[in-house]
């Protein structure tokens, strides 16, 4: 069995996943080069690992850690918000993470998970041989973690990553019914933590189509992400656009490098922006333009997205928000 003091002391030793009825956490070992290849962190199996550890929920909650500088993209989904922090994999200046699965679990298990929050954080936030920093971007399922992350790490920096909502709904459609099923899931998962009333009762919820359910969605984070920004707090927080990264990729490399206080050279950024993170999906792999994710969407489907941004948008204006929320990153 690997020792406690061993895992502490090595970041490659990820924190993975949470046993709560046994007590026990997870840890897989992992290479540096894993952190920067397709698809998420949380998907990992103890097959592709180096080695696989549990520790007793004690001995972590004990371990003496070697923090170091640790920051948080947080999403509304379907923004190339997976592929950002990937690009955040730069040599000599930081390391990226893409959704570890013991954030999810730990958004998921309610109080008795926050306890472990800042454990997790600590061991997210270890110094990796030749970087910097750390950036770690949670699933948007573990977003009701936030205060709670950013508590835990007081020095943390986040940005806040949207998109526009024509864009968010094609992607919830052309997933079909798994993906309407998903955004609808969303809506009572974001309602229970950052819900607000919406004149509607139960009936006039459940009678809503699966894409006024997303909108609705996508609608309540853009609300969350404006109170975080426009909190005591705002200073920490900068919100950017997907679109906006996808144009000007360099530009915003930089930006985020500056607000988590990195030194960078700009040849560094050019190799990661002209390298093979940019020439594949950040999630499925395999090039870009293939016909699953650019088919044309149906003339139904542009109608019914067209009719649902003008319901949002007359919710947006009666709250005084302004969706999507405006970019401050650069």
């Amino acid at each position: 069995m690997t020792d406690a003091a061993i895992i502490a002391a090595d970041p490659h030793w990820l924190p993975h996943a949470l046993d709560l009825p046994g007590g026990r956490m997870q840890f897989l070992r992992i290479t540096r080069e894993r952190l920067s290849a397709t698809g998420f962190l949380g998907d990992l199996t103890t097959e592709e690992a180096q080695g696989e550890a549990w520790l007793a929920l004690d001995a972590v909650r004990g371990m003496t850690v070697d923090t170091g500088a640790l920051h948080f993209i947080f999403h509304t989904a379907f923004c190339r918000s997976t592929l950002l922090v990937r690009a955040l994999n730069i040599d000599s200046v930081s390391v990226g993470m893409a959704e570890p699965r013991i954030l999810t679990q730990l958004a998921g298990t309610g109080e008795a998970g926050r306890a472990l929050v800042k454990p997790v954080c600590d061991l997210l936030s270890r110094p990796w041989p030749d970087a910097d920093a750390v950036f770690v971007k949670p699933t948007n399922h573990a977003n009701m973690l936030i205060p709670a992350l950013l508590a835990a790490c007081p020095h943390a920096k986040a940005v806040l990553m949207t998109n526009r909502l024509p864009a968010f709904l094609r992607s919830v459609d052309k997933r079909a019914l798994m993906g309407r099923r998903w955004g609808r899931q969303l809506y009572l998962e974001v309602m229970s933590y950052a819900g607000m009333d919406l004149g509607m009762d139960a009936r006039e919820q459940f009678a809503m189509t699966d894409l006024q359910a997303a909108g609705l969605a996508w609608f309540l984070s853009q609300r969350m992400f404006a109170g975080l920004a426009g909190s005591r707090e705002g200073e920490r927080f900068r919100t950017l656009d997907g679109d906006r990264f996808d144009v000007e990729r360099a530009k915003t490399l930089e930006a985020l490098l500056d607000l988590a206080g990195l030194e960078h050279e700009t040849n560094a950024i050019g190799r990661v922006v002209d390298g093979p993170i940019f020439a594949k999906h950040a999630k499925l792999g395999g090039k870009f333009g293939q016909a699953a994710e650019n088919a044309k969407p149906s003339a139904a489907f542009d109608q019914e997205c067209e009719q649902v941004a003008q319901w949002i948008g007359m919710i947006a204006e009666q709250a005084g928000l302004q969706v999507p929320i405006r970019q401050t990153l650069f």
